[in-house]
Parts: C-alpha cells; sequence; structure tokens
C-alpha cells in the first residue's frame, strides 16, 4: 500500500492577513474601474464614501479611515475642494483642527458611486448567501474593533 501524506497548505494561503489583502485588492481593483470610469481617482472615492454617512471629521481621522497618510488627504482634499466636492470649518473647540465635510455637490457624485458599490458588493457576496454574508461582515467589524489602536476608538 501506498502512502498518501497531504501536502501542507502554503502559510500564505492559510494566513489571515494575506487572505483579507488578497480578498480585498481582488474586490476593491473590480470597482475601482467603475470608480475611475465615473471620472474620480480612487482616493477621492474613499474621501468622499467616508464623509458620505457621517458628520464633518478630522483629516488625520479622515486619512486613517480612507487609508491614506494625512499630507495626501491634505493635497487631495485642496483638490477636492476646489471641484466643489468637500469643505473644510474649523472645529468649535480646538482652532488647530480642521473638519472636513462633504458637500451637496459631493453628496450627489458619491451617492451615484454608492449604489454601484452596492451592486458590485451583492454580486461578490451573492455566492455565499445572505447569512453567510452577514456573518463575515459582522466578523470583520469585529476584527477591526478588536484591533484598531486605543486612540482611535469610537
Amino acid at each position: 500500500m501506498q502512502s498518501h501524506t497531504l501536502k501542507p497548505t502554503p502559510f500564505v494561503d492559510d494566513y489571515l492577513a494575506a487572505l483579507l489583502a488578497q480578498a480585498s485588492q481582488l474586490i476593491s481593483a473590480e470597482f475601482h474601474a467603475v470608480v475611475r470610469r465615473q471620472g474620480l481617482a480612487v482616493s477621492e472615492w474613499r474621501i468622499l464614501a467616508t464623509l458620505a454617512d457621517s458628520p464633518p471629521m478630522s483629516i488625520g481621522r479622515l486619512a486613517r479611515i480612507a487609508l491614506a497618510k494625512q499630507p495626501t488627504v491634505t493635497r487631495l482634499l485642496d483638490r477636492m475642494q476646489e471641484k466643489g466636492h468637500v469643505e473644510r470649518t474649523a472645529h468649535d473647540s480646538d482652532r488647530r483642527v480642521t473638519l472636513v465635510g462633504i458637500t451637496p455637490a459631493g453628496r450627489r457624485l458619491v451617492d451615484r458611486l454608492i449604489v454601484l458599490a452596492r451592486e458590485h458588493e451583492d454580486r461578490v457576496l451573492a455566492p455565499f448567501g445572505l447569512a453567510r454574508a452577514e456573518t463575515l461582515k459582522t466578523t470583520l467589524r469585529r476584527i477591526i474593533e478588536l484591533h484598531r489602536p486605543p486612540s482611535e476608538a469610537g
């Protein structure tokens, strides 16, 4: 009799961080093509999507959520403000903090993209069914919550 040994799974094919990164890259690349066809840079999409359902926020917080460096976001906001998509205001109690909010024009632009993003998400998750898709999203939100630095909580 021949002995059959199972070939071990390569590390990156079984490592959570690698799997998350690969899945994110593949799914994001699909939707980023849609964003570019709508005439928007991916970084602009991330900022508008972040601001779409939020009150004005600091540039630092916006940069963390949009996965960009603060100086990059500041330059990007200059362009976006010129286009009329965002507006900056001073923080009520801390003059060092500038808040960024979405304008009505930015809102109209991002609302169209959010519809397309939801349709894309539905296509990505459809093979798994509604319950498994919601379980996955709940698990990912919990991972983020548990691993977010204390300074960024809330």
